[in-house]
């Protein structure tokens, strides 16, 4: 039923799509042509694919603990590595999106929530060894296995910080100035969605971006996104179905975009 449901919600993101041709502020035309459309594909990418390749038909089993909603792992249970590989993290194109966009803006200091595997971490933190990524990851397992995964790729520019969002963010938060990019990709529940928006907005300027993961992946998710783009704050908002990207620069005029993607 869930996959019907995003499915009906997939084709009405289709009838509501543009291209680039239908994106008329320059910084938008401007991402969207050399990010979005950019079809290059670096090095480093194909490192973590090909590690993801690998773990997909890893036979050990962990222990997965679930603090969010909609994981793959089932609450508690014995998984097999290869499966949580395999369904736990978005297709290539998103990952390649992830890198391009980091390469695009340039941050200094990204915030993640929801390490997973790490493989999105690492599309994050390879761009440039000198940005700062911190990562938080709720199962202590799994958290285990991405710093293994950090260290195979020879990656020393992540923090990866073990504990529930509720616990963790507001210590991390507490400890910058500022937070560059922040990618948001764990709980998947409408309220505290809301509340990691909110408590990660206090430390955003006028260049920072922030991207959601799985922003139609149920009503909540979807209710909660817009919210999100409807804030205040946001000037800017895309829609690229399986993620949303929103943006804070005070010079541009409000609008929301669905893009085809």
């Amino acid at each position: 039923m869930q996959k019907l449901a995003l499915l009906i919600r997939y084709i009405h993101y289709l009838n509501r799509s543009t291209t680039s041709y239908g994106v008329h502020p320059p910084f938008l035309f401007d991402l969207v042509t050399r990010v979005f459309k950019n079809k290059s594909i670096n090095a480093n990418c194909l490192k973590i694919e090909a590690l993801k390749d690998q773990l997909a038909s890893d036979k050990r089993t962990i222990t997965v603990t679930d603090l969010g909603a909609g994981s793959v792992s089932g609450k508690g249970k014995e998984r097999r590595i290869g499966i949580v590989a395999r369904n736990s993290s978005k297709p290539k194109k998103y990952g390649r999106l992830l890198f391009r966009l980091v390469d695009y803006f340039k941050p200094s200091i990204i915030l993640e929530l929801g390490t997973s595997l790490g493989f999105s971490t690492a599309y994050l933190a390879l761009v440039n060894s000198e940005t700062k990524v911190i990562t938080i990851e709720g199962c202590p397992n799994i958290a285990d296995l991405a710093q293994k995964n950090f260290n195979k790729l020879g990656i020393r520019n992540i923090t990866v910080i073990n504990g529930s969002f509720d616990n963790e963010l507001p210590g991390v938060l507490n400890s910058t100035d500022r937070i560059d990019f922040v990618f948001i990709d764990g709980n998947h529940k409408k309220e505290p969605t809301i509340k990691y928006f909110e408590q990660c907005l206090t430390k955003a300027v006028n260049e920072t971006v922030f991207v959601f993961d799985d922003i139609h992946w149920s009503e909540g998710m979807e209710e909660a996104w817009n919210y999100i783009r409807n804030h205040p704050s946001v000037t800017l908002s895309v829609d690229i179905f399986f993620m949303g990207i929103v943006f804070f620069k005070k010079e541009l005029t409000k609008q929301h975009f669905i893009i085809r993607f």
